[in-house]
């Protein structure tokens, strides 16, 4: 008998950074432990580096963070360690970091956890894109207070809505890294865009329960190349042609707790 599990755990320490697969991690009320804790701020605008706006910050893709060791909960949040596209390593901790950091991304940034304060970011609509508005415009949002998150605290996406799209756009290379989530669930014996009909329900994990929020709008960065993974407008297009933009949910955290891949999920 095939059931719904969770297949697969993404965290990522760096804001717009590439992350870490996990085996288990420990969901606080604030997502995951140690995701998005840290995020790199241009000084000039005080906004963050993102790759929401590969026009000013065209390379995020290409720099890889993690863990020196694992976030606890109620913990501080341990230091990190970035991987520079050319191969330099930068830890959290060295005392030269903002000006390694600014160097290598050619701009005066430095190196933050978040505040009470609002920090906002920018995103690029990409003028390939004929059904979108406004295409070619830069747009301003707020994270939530205290995180560097674009919306809530949860982003899920399933097997199910991966192979769809797959069949929608067989000519593009859909994979789940492209759309950075950080729960990826096996639902089999379904078909389509699923996470659609989870809005204002609770999915259970073992003890953990999440509300899902609300749809997932997309934007450029899933056309970014990613490692092996070209740059492809088309993955943005096949999603707007064919459900309106969105592709996963995101939840806030009803009850924390620890999710592992396996672990079986329920909707309610």
């Amino acid at each position: 008998m095939t059931f719904q599990k969770v297949a697969s755990i993404w965290r990522y320490p760096v804001k717009s950074m590439m992350g870490e697969e996990l085996n288990a991690c420990v969901i606080t009320d604030k997502g995951l432990a140690g995701d998005r804790a840290y995020g790199v701020i241009d000084q000039e605008t005080g906004k963050l580096a993102n790759a929401k706006n590969p026009k000013k910050w065209p390379n995020m893709f290409q720099y890889q963070a993690a863990f020196i060791d694992t976030p606890q909960e109620d913990a501080a949040i341990p230091p990190v360690r970035i991987t520079t596209p050319d191969g330099r390593m930068i830890r959290s901790t060295d005392e030269n970091k903002n000006n390694m950091l600014s160097a290598s991304f050619h701009r005066n940034v430095y190196l933050s956890t978040p505040s009470f304060e609002d920090v906002q970011f920018e995103g690029y609509i990409p003028e390939e894109i004929e059904e979108l508005d406004d295409k070619g415009s830069i747009f301003t949002r707020t994270s939530p207070k205290n995180t560097f998150f674009d919306i809530d605290m949860v982003h899920i996406i399933t097997t199910s809505t991966i192979n769809y799209l797959r069949k929608l756009a067989p000519e593009s290379r859909i994979e789940a890294r492209r759309f950075r989530p950080n729960l990826i669930l096996e639902v089999p014996d379904t078909e389509g865009f699923i996470e659609n009909d989870w809005v204002g329900k609770t999915l259970k994990i073992g003890d953990v329960k999440l509300k899902i929020s609300q749809e997932t709008k997309r934007c450029v960065m899933t056309t970014l190349n990613q490692g092996d993974l070209p740059k492809d407008p088309n993955v943005l297009r096949s999603i707007v042609r064919n459900n309106a933009g969105s592709f996963g949910v995101y939840a806030s955290v009803v009850k924390p707790g620890k999710v592992s891949i396996g672990d079986r999920i329920e909707i309610e």
